[in-house]
């Protein structure tokens, strides 16, 4: 069983959804292992912040704010920094 610290509550139906800390973990080493770094790296500083901070958490609409770019625009970014969509 879960431990219920550990799950949102949504809704007036209290819709549960638990979110298993190892799970962000694992998203978060595939985003790593598979990201081109060298790529995130010639970028300018806004764009590279933005690209670490998605690689980090998978939030794609503030890492898209970071870079000042739309969410359409950093979604093409980040599929040429080779970094997956898992979440």
């Amino acid at each position: 069983m879960r431990d219920p610290k550990n799950c949102l509550t949504f809704g007036e139906n209290m819709l549960k959804a638990s979110i298993d800390e190892r799970d962000v973990e694992e998203a978060r080493e595939i985003r790593r292992k598979m990201a081109n770094w060298g790529f995130i790296e010639r970028q300018s500083p806004k764009i590279k912040a933005a690209l670490k901070y998605y690689i980090e958490t998978g939030d794609l609409y503030v890492a898209s704010r970071i870079a000042g770019l739309t969410i359409e625009e950093f979604n093409e970014l980040r599929k040429k920094a080779g970094i997956p969509n898992v979440s």
